[in-house]
C-alpha cells in the first residue's frame, strides 16, 4: 500500500483464560492481539467456513452493511499504546449524491472479524508493525507441537494446525497484547 501498511493474515488462534490470542502476520513476522472468548469464537467459525445458525454480531454488521448499500474498503490496525492496538475500519457507500467513505474508530478484534466477514485483507499501519515482536518462532513450535501430539503447557496440544491452542506464555520475550 502507498502509505507503508503491511498485509497480514491470520496465522493462527489459541485459546487463552479470558478470550483467544489470535496470531496475525506474514512471512517476515508474526504478532498477536489477545481477543475476548465472543470474539474468538465468532473468527475462529469465519475461519473454518461454518454456518450459524443464527447471525452473530459481525454478521448481523455485514447484513447492515449490506442492506445499507455499504463496502468495507479497508480495515487497519493503525496504533499500538500501553499494549493495547488500536484499529481503523474505513467504509464506503455509493448512493444518489455520491461516494461517501467514513472511516470508523474500532477494535481491532471486531476489524478482524469483520474483515473476514466481508472478505477484506487486513493491514497494519508501519509504525505498529515496527513496534511489535516477532513470535514466529513461538507459533512455529506451537504448531510443531500439535503435529507431533505433544502437550502443551495447560495440557493443549497447541491447537488445531492453524495454531489453538494455550495463551502464550513467553517469560516476557514477546508482547501479549489486546485489543
Amino acid at each position: 500500500m502507498s502509505d507503508g501498511a503491511t498485509l497480514v493474515q491470520i496465522l493462527g488462534l489459541m485459546p487463552a483464560a479470558n478470550g483467544m490470542a489470535v496470531f496475525l502476520g506474514n512471512e517476515k513476522k508474526t504478532f498477536s492481539i489477545h481477543v475476548d472468548h465472543g470474539v474468538g469464537t465468532s473468527i475462529a467459525l469465519l475461519l473454518k467456513g461454518e454456518k450459524r445458525e443464527r447471525p452473530l454480531t459481525h454478521d448481523l454488521i455485514h447484513l447492515i452493511f449490506q442492506g445499507f448499500g455499504i463496502t468495507v474498503d479497508r480495515v487497519l490496525i493503525n496504533d499500538l499504546r500501553n499494549d493495547t492496538y488500536f484499529a481503523r475500519l474505513t467504509l464506503r457507500q455509493v448512493g444518489p449524491g455520491g461516494t461517501s467513505i467514513t472511516e470508523i474508530d474500532a477494535r481491532p478484534s471486531d476489524c478482524v472479524a469483520v474483515a473476514l466477514e466481508t472478505q477484506k485483507p487486513i493491514h497494519v499501519a508501519k509504525a505498529v508493525w515496527d513496534k511489535v515482536s516477532d513470535m514466529t518462532p513461538f507459533l512455529q513450535e506451537l504448531k510443531k507441537k500439535f503435529e507431533t501430539g505433544e502437550e502443551g503447557e495447560e495440557g493443549q496440544a497447541g491447537g488445531e494446525a492453524k495454531g489453538e491452542g494455550e495463551q502464550p506464555r513467553d517469560g516476557g520475550k514477546g508482547p501479549r497484547k489486546k485489543s
